[in-house]
């Protein structure tokens, strides 16, 4: 059995490894940057060493992929190239590779992916699989005795890089047919808060590592959002935080001015309201001070997360994340419903929100027939259990046969092997 590679290309981060592992050798942005002090774009480093950090202050971003899907076959092939080549140290022609790809991908993204694998790479074999199923797999094994695992069923709700998707998976194949996508993920959310900061304090549109790293620690979801925003207006302090940017000398990255305070959020039951005494009056609010090294944060934290539920504050005509996940379920046979509301799962990084889980259970309820019971779990690393998935899938004795050999591949085109993968 040849060595094989399991590769989840995700938009934000590739994950990559040995198949079998149970961890990924190396975790990579999907990207090349240029920090000011360098003249060319260069490789980021594994998130998983502790390398010399670099300060990235309006460093400038290339991106091969765009809203889930390749759009620059070079940019990855040099990424790619890097990944093999110095960090997994592995050689393509001996090894087969278990590759990860979207939903709904259209053919000529599908032939340039093949190419750039076989043709440029020259890998011995290849399997694509879906990010969903491969979740799947992976929480059933996990969890032998749940309902998901005996009747080989699930709803996936994968919120990534570009987009989310609400996918249901029946033996570890996606319903094609019922998948339903919200254009909305991780790197929407870094740009609405980057708007909303530049709007209200300093201008930090060409700031993306370092908004990403404000949204990743401060953002949460709010359980109660009217509250919330009575309590941002107030002069109570139970939301406010701060993040101290970079001052190119003594630090390199931003970070929280105080970790424990940011979580006081945690905190607050729906007993709390603000008194109107405490309304804090437009014309007494203190102007941003732009000589300050550092941004407040107050209602920006639930806010951005909040487009997610409510797309409409965004301008987009689409339905909120509670309304998608029940249009998937409806689009499947009546016999498999009660089962998709109870085996929900959640992945992907931007489900790392706080109270996620709990506000998508209360939005969930109204809309959901009340003899349906609704159970929410979430892996327990999100950003890494489509690669765990894929790792067991790459192990089974089966895996060879599944795969598409560069002869098929030559002899056949990338169309017709295509037809291996998802029927």
């Amino acid at each position: 059995m040849s060595n094989i590679v399991v590769l989840d290309n995700g938009g934000g981060l590739i994950k990559a490894g040995q198949g079998g592992e149970r961890d990924p050798t190396t975790v990579i942005p999907n990207c090349l940057y240029k920090p000011l002090s360098s003249k060319k774009f260069l490789h980021p480093s594994p998130l998983t060493t502790l390398a010399e950090e670099i300060d990235l202050t309006s460093a400038s971003v290339r991106r091969p992929i765009d809203r889930g899907y390749l759009i620059n076959s070079d940019l990855e092939r040099d990424i790619w190239s890097h990944l093999f080549t110095s960090l997994l140290h592995i050689t393509p022609s001996s090894s087969s590779l278990l590759l990860t790809e979207p939903p709904l991908s259209i053919p000529s993204v599908q032939r340039s992916t093949d190419e750039l694998v076989f043709e440029d790479f020259g890998f011995s074999s290849l399997y694509v699989a879906h990010p969903q199923s491969l979740v799947h797999l992976y929480e059933a094994s996990r969890q032998p005795d749940s309902v998901l695992s005996k009747t080989q069923c699930s709803l996936v709700v994968d919120c990534g890089f570009s987009f989310t998707h609400a996918v249901p998976v029946l033996h570890n194949f996606t319903l094609n047919h019922a998948i339903k996508r919200i254009d909305l993920g991780g790197k929407a959310f870094t740009n609405y808060l980057k708007e909303l900061v530049s709007y209200r304090s300093i201008n930090v549109m060409d700031e993306t590592f370092l908004v990403d790293d404000a949204k990743e620690k401060l953002c949460f979801v709010s359980l109660d959002l009217l509250r919330d925003l009575r309590l941002a207006r107030s002069g109570n302090n139970l939301i406010k935080s701060t993040y101290v940017l970079p001052d190119g000398v003594t630090h390199t990255k931003g970070y929280v001015k105080d970790p424990q305070a940011a979580k006081r959020f945690l905190s607050l039951s729906d007993k709390d309201h603000v008194e109107s005494d405490f309304m804090a009056k437009v014309g007494d609010r203190k102007k941003a001070d732009m000589n300050k090294n550092e941004i407040d944060l107050t209602n920006e934290r639930f806010l951005v997360p909040e487009t997610l539920f409510q797309p409409a504050d965004l301008g987009m005509n689409q339905a909120g994340l509670a309304e998608c996940i029940v249009r998937a379920v409806s689009s499947c046979h009546p016999y498999l419903q009660p089962v998709l509301y109870q085996s929900i799962i959640l992945t992907g990084g931007s489900t790392l929100f706080p109270q996620l889980k709990e506000r998508l259970e209360v939005e969930l309820r109204p809309l959901v027939p009340d003899h349906f019971d609704v159970k929410i779990t979430t892996l327990e690393d999100p950003i890494l259990g489509v690669w765990r998935g894929g790792s067991l899938l790459a192990s089974s004795p089966d895996f060879e046969s599944m795969c598409v050999t560069k002869a098929d591949y030559e002899e056949l085109g990338s169309a017709r092997c295509r037809r291996r993968f998802f029927h």
